[in-house]
């Protein structure tokens, strides 16, 4: 009996110890800083577009078109695809002065078949662009970010910072969910560059030169379009890489719409992750490619407040066992492996996420990882496919 329950235990914890053990390195191997790419002259004359499709995005549109004019160097144009909209979205992104493209084909409708719709339009024109950048309507973006991110792009595919904008005054479930994106999009990417060579794309701040967006697989209805293009693009040869001087923000949400938010990414990289997690880990060892196992690993790596839910329900199994005969080791190794991984998150909180969460709001973790149960509950009986928009 003492041996089964062990070969159980042990069943049970390898993989939660590969996965907690990849997250604790990642984080670790993203804690510092990276340089900036150097800006590249000799575009050809072609200008760096920036698409930003709209769907629906009145309320916004204005302000984000004003800010971003002010913040645009020189060379640099603005296209707005006024995707299947409903409301003024078309006629206020021209009125704020940008080149706007009118979609309208309710069977298609996502972020990709705009991104096609706007790739089509610029390759009818006898010098296209040198780069293009992608930028939600929500999104605000400075100077330097976008000199960085354009000179990371004239050769490969190349992905800034994508954060929500710290708010120190809102509900503590809010400025945890920020500090898990900061953890996922800036530490993680981080590490993810240095161990993979590569980085995940993640919406919004991606750039692409042109022979790579011209033939990019855009068109497509994928709620997470931009994490499966992003690894297309590394099967291609072009994997992306981080653009470390370029970041771009977003407003935080409301408590309901950053349930929503994490509603459409979990769902969907979870998704994205059973399909391709796997072949990507296999690819890697059959070819001997560490860089491309860890790719595979970290994309095996569940969201934050999922991969610690699962150590805490691993570990309480395994106590079980252990009263069923079961050897110590597994519940010891796994449990090691969390506290790195606490310690880990720790140690970034304290390079990067201050801003993103404040004390009073850290210890609130527990009651964030009760918030999100029910999402993962709803998850496992029906993942999205909509074209969500979080609340504002």
């Amino acid at each position: 009996m003492e041996v089964i329950a062990t070969i159980v235990a042990a069943a049970l914890a390898a993989p939660l110890a590969i996965l907690t053990a990849a997250f604790a390195v990642e984080v670790i191997a993203g804690l510092r800083t990276m340089r900036t790419a150097a800006e590249e002259r000799g575009s050809g004359g072609a200008p760096v577009v920036i698409v930003m499709p709209a769907n629906d995005e009145a309320a916004v549109i204005t302000r984000t078109l004003t800010l971003l004019a002010a913040e645009l160097p020189e060379g640099f144009d603005v296209l707005v695809v006024a995707d299947n909209c409903t409301d003024d979205t078309a006629t206020l992104a021209e009125q704020a002065g940008a080149t706007v493209l009118r979609r309208d084909d309710p069977a298609h409708r996502g972020k990709g078949f705009a991104l096609a719709h706007a790739r089509d339009h610029l390759a009818s024109h006898a010098l296209p662009c040198a780069v293009a950048i992608v930028l939600d309507a929500d999104c605000t973006i400075d100077r330097a970010s976008l000199a960085a991110l354009a000179a990371a792009a004239r050769h490969t595919p190349a992905q800034a910072s994508y954060l929500m904008r710290p708010e120190p005054g809102a509900a503590p479930m809010v400025q945890v969910s920020n500090f898990a994106f900061a953890i996922k999009n800036l530490v993680r990417q981080r590490g993810l560059q240095r161990l993979a060579g590569r980085v995940n794309l993640t919406g919004t701040g991606m750039a692409f030169p042109w022979p790579v967006f011209r033939d990019a697989p855009l068109a497509t209805d994928d709620i997470v379009e931009d994490l499966a293009l992003g690894l297309d693009l590394a099967q291609r040869g072009t994997p992306p890489r981080f653009a470390a001087g370029a970041t771009v923000w977003s407003a935080a949400s409301s408590a309901e719409g950053t349930l929503k938010q994490r509603t459409r990414w979990e769902g969907g990289f979870l998704a994205t992750s059973r399909r391709h997690a796997l072949p990507a880990i296999a690819a890697g060892l059959r070819a001997g490619k560490l860089r491309a196992l860890w790719a595979g690993l970290s994309l095996a790596v569940p969201p934050l407040t999922l991969l610690l839910l699962l150590d805490v329900a691993g570990l309480a199994v395994l106590a079980l066992l252990m009263l069923l005969g079961a050897a110590a080791w597994p519940a010891l190794l796994l449990g090691a492996l969390l506290l790195l991984a606490l310690a880990a998150l720790v140690a970034a909180w304290a390079r990067v996420g201050r801003p993103f969460l404040s004390g009073a709001a850290a210890i609130r973790l527990p009651l964030y990882i009760l918030w999100k149960i029910p999402l993962y509950l709803g998850l496992a009986r029906k993942r999205p496919t909509d074209w969500l928009r979080a609340g504002r």
